[in-house]
């Protein structure tokens, strides 16, 4: 019988690493957020890599419907009982680790100080354990989510062509950029319902930011309208493993694959740790 306690135990015991943190925002809900998170996160595994994929879209987390599972623990019990982070990750598909979130959990920043404390100690004992980790954030400009996108290495934007989502995808680069002009801003641009849509839009969006913010961001890459994420959705599998050919599992393996190959200069020189960061952003306002 599979053992997961003992199989995270081996997998800790290893030599520690760095871990790079990456933030995964939108302006707006809708835009296929989690679902590209997700897939992008076992795209990673697929390469080898140790992935843990955190849902913090409070309130509405769900990537482990989408993967078809039942947590035993999610975030909501780090907090409520104080249960030990270990306790709340789970296996997914690859290889990925994944936190749930949960359904029930107020606004990180209405947490009370040993709360966390508590949270701050535990994701210690995560640090140099993965290669990556990826934290599904809502889809709001509320200040614990713009907090945990400073805290970040870097941060991925997901919109989608509509213009709707790209004036809220500005909103929400904007309120990022105004506390931390200098943090890495990748935008992936979803749901394009041709590749020179995509790209069009893609560069244009890039064009405003730098010209109205003063920001340069990176392009991640466009992802096609492709009915293959709907069918995956329903029958709660990843789409890069539901149909690997498919032309949106096709693309996710391009972005992956450039992401991998892309140099990250800015990352090149490590300051604070994630936790550190983020103690100063959400203990002092």
């Amino acid at each position: 019988m599979f053992d997961q306690a003992e199989h995270l135990r081996k997998q800790f015991s290893k030599t520690e690493k760095e871990t790079k943190t990456i933030a995964v925002v939108s302006g707006k809900g809708g835009v296929g957020k989690s679902n590209t998170a997700l897939n992008f996160s076992i795209e990673l595994s697929k390469r080898g890599k140790k992935v843990l994929l955190f849902d913090l879209d409070v309130g509405m987390g769900n990537i482990d419907i989408l993967l078809g599972k039942d947590s035993k623990y999610s975030i909501v019990h780090l907090f409520n009982d104080y249960r030990p982070i270990h306790d709340m990750i789970e296996l997914g598909p690859k290889g990925l680790s994944y936190i749930s979130g949960g359904t029930s959990l107020d606004d990180l920043l209405n947490l009370d100080e040993s709360k966390l404390n508590y949270f701050f100690e535990q994701y210690e004992w995560l640090a140099g354990k993965y290669d990556y980790i990826l934290f599904d954030l809502g889809a709001s400009a509320s200040y614990s989510i713009i907090a945990f996108s400073l805290a970040a290495d870097e941060c991925f934007v997901i919109a989608t062509p509509e213009p709707t989502s790209i004036t809220d995808a500005y909103s929400m680069i904007k309120h990022i950029v105004k506390k931390q002009h200098d943090k890495q801003i990748s935008i992936l641009m979803n749901r394009c319902n041709s590749a020179k849509e995509g790209r069009q839009t893609l560069h244009k969006f890039i064009e405003v930011i730098d010209r109205f913010l003063n920001k340069k961001v990176h392009p991640l890459g466009m992802l096609p309208f492709d009915r293959t994420v709907t069918t995956a959705v329903m029958r709660q599998t990843p789409y890069v493993l539901l149909d690997e050919k498919a032309p949106v599992s096709l693309a996710m393996a391009e972005i992956v694959t450039n992401y991998l190959n892309q140099t990250d200069e800015i990352n090149d020189i490590k300051r604070d740790s994630f936790v550190q960061k983020l103690k100063r952003l959400l203990t002092v306002r």
